[in-house]
């Protein structure tokens, strides 16, 4: 799975706003916080906005804020706000995929993989990475060593 750039900082900002609360936070305090480049992240946070995922005010004392408690969102309304579905093949989801021959398979690989990335990334919410107290199924996963290094390439 590749997260973009756009998701990377969708997310840190949002983890900034979970801390943050219910006091308004500009974007310029965002964009410092979590080294974004301000213009980039004033796209970001408008979409974010536009999914209803935070509110904002402008004015002296505007900003951005979480439009709900930051337990009822989670990474996977993120990212899906800013890059769309979690898993799409040549942008096409993989249930209407229709692969034949030998490649037959691959199909379902690519369903098990969503539903891996669901069923994390559904669990995960902004509450969890504002407090770091994450989900045991991430404290078990990350306990592993080996999920800590990159597969060697040959």
């Amino acid at each position: 799975m590749r997260l973009s750039a756009r998701v990377d900082y969708a997310l840190r900002a949002a983890a900034e706003l979970t801390v943050a609360g219910s006091h308004p936070v500009t974007a310029v305090q965002l964009a410092e916080a979590q080294q974004i480049p301000p213009k980039f992240l004033e796209n970001i946070l408008g979409q974010l906005r536009r999914s209803g995922l935070i509110r904002s005010q402008r004015g002296p004392d505007g900003g951005y804020w979480l439009a709900r408690p930051a337990e009822q969102i989670s990474l996977a309304d993120i990212i899906r706000a800013i890059d769309g579905p979690l898993l799409g093949v040549r942008g096409e989801r993989p249930e209407d995929l229709g692969y034949s021959g030998a490649a037959r398979s691959l199909q379902e690989v690519w369903i098990a993989l969503r539903a891996s990335e669901r069923s994390i990334l559904e669990q995960v919410s902004l509450a969890h990475i504002g407090t770091g107290d994450l989900p045991d199924v991430v404290r078990t996963l990350t306990a592993n060593p080996e999920a800590w290094e990159s597969p060697a390439f040959s």
